[in-house]
C-alpha cells in the first residue's frame, strides 16, 4: 500500500490553528453556512450545521464527510468515531459520505494531497475530526444558550440530546440551523481521554446496512445509471506490447455491442452491458507488436535478480567497513532468499466510470488518491480542473491496487471517453471493467525480490557484522514520487523494516539494486515490510540457534532499546503460553516487527498434515498502535492482514512465460480458503501515544513466524516463497 513517508507520523499531526486555517477555507462547492448571518441562513432554509467535515442536518443527521477512501478497511467508520464521540452525537444517527476531491481542503496532512495509503488515516485524522466534531459541539451549545437565555456552561450534550436543567432541551438537528450562524471557536475545547465515550471503546460500523441490503451505487461495479455503456479493453499480452492491427468484424456482430475503438492502451469493445462487452472482446482479432515488450519468463529474472545480489549496489545504510568485519569475525553464515510477484487480488477489480460532453466529466471510482486521478483526468481531456468531478465510492478492497502513480484507469477512462467523442458518439457515461483476468494478468505487482545476508559470529556466536542487498523492481523510481521519496537514488520502500531496524548489531550494512523490466509493480498491503520482516525475522530466529538461546529471549536481548516492540513481543509471549510446551505435534514460532508506525508481535502454532504438509493452528498476536480509537476495528483489521499475508506465504506467486502472466485467476492463484484460516488472538496494548496505522502492520509477521514454527519442527528455515513450492503446502 501507498507509503510515503519516512517521517514518525506522531510528528505530523495538523495543529488546531492549522485546521481552522483548512475550515476557513473551504472551497470546491462546500459553503460554510457557519460564516452566514443568521438572517441569511434561515433565509436559505436548509437549517443544517455545515462544516467540511461535519454535516448535521434537519432530521437529526448527522454526516461525516471521509476524505478517506474506504475499501473495506473501516476508515469510514473510524473517522465516524472521532466525531461522534467529540460531538457526542447518538451512534445511530451518525453516518459517513465521502468528501468531494479538494487537496486543499481534504488533503492528507502526512502527504499534502488528497489520499489514502500507507496506514496513515487515522493517524493524519485523529486530531482534525476531533476537532470537527468538537467546534459543531461548541457551536451548538453557544446557539442553544442565546435561544434558551441560560449559561452555555449549564448546557450539557449528551446522546445527541442537548439539554438544560430548566427542563429545556432539543436535538443537535433542531439546532444546527441556528448553530450555523455561530462563529467556529477560536480553541474548541477537545475532551480527555477518560471522557470518551465511543473511542477506545467500539462504534458500530457505518457500512454495514448499505452492503448488507446490495444498496445500488455503492461500489463502481454495480453503479449504474440511465444510458450507461459498459466497455472493456483488450490489451497486450505481454507488458509493454502494443496494437499493430485488429479486426473488429465479428466482435461488432454480438448483440449489444455499439463500438469498437482503438485507444492508446488496446482496443475497446464498447455495449450496452458488460457481458456482450466481454463477448465481442472475445471475438476480436488483434496483431501485436512485442518489440519493445518484457519476454523473459520470471525465472530468468528471478536469475538476474540474485546475480545481482552478488555485486556491489547502492548503499542504504553504512556502519563502516563491513568486508574487513566479516574477515575478521570468527566465522560468517550466509543466506539468500527470494520473493515471488504477488498480485492484490481484490475482490472488487478496477472500474471506472466517466461521463464527458466535451467540456467537464464526472468521474466514479473507488479512488484511492483523488488528487492524482483529478489531475490526470483534466490533463488528459484537456480541460481545467475545476471542470472534472470525482465522485468516491466505496471500494471492494485494494491492498495497493488502487494507489496509482499514473492513474493508468483514469487514464484509459479519459482516453476512451475521448476516443468516443471523436469518432461522434453521442455523450453517454460509460464504464471501463477489468475483469478478473484482466487485472491479475495485467498487472500491477509487488516486485520480485532477491536477498543475500551475510552475518559474522564471534567465538561465542555473538553477532559481529550484517551485512544485507537486495535487488528489485522500484517501486517509486520513475513515477512522479521519484522526486519526494528518493534521496540520492535510494528507495527506502524496498530495504523498510531492515535498514531502519533497532535489533542492536555492532555494525549493519544495507545495499540495493534495482532491476530493469516492463512488468509494472505497486505497493502491496505492507510494501517492503512483506519481505524484509521475513528475511530479518527467520534469520534472528537462526542466530537464536546459533547462539542456543530460546527465540523471544534472544530477540528481547537484541531489542533492549525498543519498548515498545519489547511490551509487544512479551505480550504475545504470555497470552500464547511461550513458557509452557506446546501440545504434542504443535510446533510454535514468532516473529515481532514494526512497520507505519506500529508493533505487531505474532506467535503461531502449527502442525503437520498426514501428508507432511503445514497447517497453521493458532496465531496470537498483540499490537500496539498507539490510541486504539476502535478496538473492533483495530482486531479485524489483524486478523485480516493475518489472513492475507498467510494465503501469500502458503500458495500465492505471479509467474511469467514468454513474458505472459500464467496465473489469471483465484483457480491458479488462490486466496486463502477458509479450511486454512487459523484461530487468531488479538491483544491491544493500552496506550496514550498517537494513533498509528493498522490496515497494514498485522501482515508482516506471519510469513517468518510460520517459517521459523517449521524450523522449530525441522531445523531448517524456507528461504524460497511460497511454501507451496517446498512442498509444505
Amino acid at each position: 500500500m501507498l507509503h510515503l513517508l519516512q517521517k514518525p507520523l506522531e510528528a505530523a499531526q495538523p495543529s488546531r490553528r492549522s485546521f481552522l486555517k483548512i475550515s476557513a477555507g473551504a472551497v470546491g462547492g462546500l459553503v460554510l453556512a457557519m460564516n452566514l448571518p443568521r438572517a441569511a441562513q434561515a433565509a436559505a432554509g436548509d437549517g443544517e450545521l455545515i462544516q467540511p467535515f461535519v454535516h448535521i442536518r434537519p432530521d437529526n443527521t448527522v454526516v461525516v464527510l471521509s476524505k478517506h477512501l474506504d475499501k473495506g478497511q473501516g476508515t469510514a467508520t473510524g473517522l465516524a468515531t472521532l466525531v461522534a464521540d467529540e460531538l457526542d452525537a447518538a451512534r445511530e444517527q451518525v453516518s459517513a459520505e465521502f468528501a468531494p476531491s479538494n487537496p486543499q481542503v481534504y488533503a492528507n496532512t502526512l502527504f499534502g494531497v488528497q489520499g489514502t495509503g500507507g496506514s496513515t488515516a487515522m493517524a493524519n485524522s485523529f486530531m482534525q475530526y476531533r476537532q470537527a466534531g468538537a467546534a459543531a459541539k461548541a457551536m451548538i451549545v453557544a446557539a442553544a444558550a442565546k435561544d434558551w437565555g441560560v449559561p452555555a456552561g449549564e448546557i450539557s450534550v449528551a446522546n445527541g440530546v442537548v439539554s438544560h436543567a430548566s427542563g429545556k432541551s432539543a436535538t443537535l438537528g433542531e439546532l444546527a440551523g441556528l448553530a450555523a450562524a455561530e462563529d467556529v471557536p477560536a480553541e474548541p475545547t477537545l475532551k480527555t481521554p477518560d471522557q470518551w465515550v465511543y473511542i477506545g471503546k467500539s462504534f458500530p460500523r457505518v457500512d454495514v446496512k448499505n452492503k448488507t441490503v446490495g444498496a445500488p451505487n455503492t461500489y463502481t461495479m454495480d453503479f449504474q445509471p440511465d444510458g450507461l455503456l459498459v466497455a472493456t479493453v483488450a490489451r497486450a499480452p505481454r507488458f509493454g506490447g502494443k496494437v499493430k492491427s485488429f479486426d473488429a468484424t465479428e466482435a461488432k456482430k454480438v448483440p449489444g455491442v455499439v463500438n469498437v475503438l482503438q485507444i492508446p492502451n488496446g482496443v475497446a469493445v464498447i455495449a450496452t452491458s458488460t457481458w456482450p462487452a466481454i463477448k465481442g472482446r472475445e471475438l476480436l482479432e488483434v496483431e501485436w507488436d512485442d518489440s519493445a515488450a518484457e519476454t523473459r519468463s520470471s525465472d530468468v529474472m528471478m536469475a538476474e535478480l540474485k546475480e545481482m545480489t552478488t555485486k556491489p549496489g547502492l548503499n542504504v545504510r553504512d556502519d563502516g567497513d563491513i568486508d574487513a568485519a566479516l574477515e575478521a569475525s570468527a566465522r560468517v553464515i550466509e543466506e539468500d532468499f527470494d520473493f515471488p510477484f504477488l498480485a492484490h487480488g481484490a475482490m472488487e477489480p478496477l472500474d471506472v466510470a466517466i461521463s464527458f460532453d466535451g467540456e467537464s466529466a464526472e468521474l466514479w471510482l473507488g479512488s484511492q488518491i483523488q488528487t492524482i486521478d483529478h489531475n490526470v483526468a483534466a490533463t488528459v481531456l484537456g480541460i481545467p480542473f475545476e471542470k472534472v468531478k470525482i465522485n468516491t465510492l466505496w471500494a471492494g478492497g485494494s491492498f495497493g491496487r488502487r494507489a496509482q502513480a499514473d492513474a493508468h484507469p483514469v487514464v484509459e477512462a479519459t482516453t476512451l471517453a475521448q476516443a468516443m467523442r471523436a469518432d461522434g458518439m453521442d455523450a453517454a457515461p460509460v464504464k471501463i471493467v477489468w475483469t478478473r483476468e484482466d487485472d491479475m494478468a495485467g498487472g500491477y505487482y509487488r516486485p520480485m525480490s532477491a536477498h543475500k545476508v551475510k552475518v559474522g559470529l564471534d567465538e561465542n556466536n555473538n553477532v559481529t557484522a550484517f551485512k544485507y542487498t537486495i535487488a528489485a523492481k522500484s517501486i517509486i523510481k520513475g513515477t512522479p514520487f521519484e522526486q519526494m521519496l528518493m534521496k540520492d537514488g535510494v528507495d527506502h520502500n524496498m530495504t523498510e523494516g531492515a535498514h531502519d531496524t533497532t535489533y542492536a548489531f555492532p555494525m549493519m550494512n544495507m545495499d540495493q539494486a534495482f532491476q530493469e523490466t516492463q512488468v509494472p509493480v505497486l505497493w502491496w498491503r505492507s510494501v517492503g515490510h512483506t519481505h524484509t520482516a521475513y528475511v530479518m525475522e527467520t534469520m534472528i530466529d537462526r542466530l537464536a540457534k546459533e547462539a542456543g538461546k530460546d527465540p523471544v529471549a534472544y530477540r528481547l536481548e537484541m531489542l533492549k532499546d525498543d519498548p515498545r516492540k519489547v511490551a509487544v513481543l512479551k505480550l504475545a509471549a504470555e497470552k500464547a503460553g511461550w513458557d509452557t510446551p506446546p501440545a504434542e505435534g504443535r510446533h510454535r514460532g514468532v516473529a515481532v516487527h514494526k512497520s507505519f508506525g506500529s508493533y505487531v508481535a505474532e506467535v503461531v502454532e502449527i502442525s503437520f498434515r498426514d501428508d507432511d504438509t503445514v497447517k497453521v493452528e493458532k496465531v496470537v498476536a498483540a499490537v500496539d498502535c498507539g490510541t486504539p480509537i476502535n478496538p473492533d476495528n483495530i482486531v479485524a483489521q489483524v486478523e485480516g492482514g493475518i489472513g492475507y499475508g498467510l494465503g501469500a506465504i502458503l500458495r500465492n506467486q505471479v509467474t511469467l512465460a514468454d513474458g505472459v502472466v500464467e496465473e489469471t485467476n483465484f483457480d491458479t492463484y488462490e486466496p486463502i480458503r477458509m479450511s486454512d484460516m487459523p484461530e487468531i488472538e488479538v491483544h491491544i496494548v493500552a496506550s496514550n501515544e498517537a494513533p498509528t496505522g493498522i490496515g497494514e502492520p498485522g501482515t508482516p509477521p506471519i510469513g517468518p513466524a510460520v517459517a521459523n514454527a517449521i524450523a522449530a519442527a525441522k531445523g531448517n528455515w524456507v528461504t524460497s516463497l511460497p511454501l507451496a513450492k517446498n512442498g509444505l503446502v
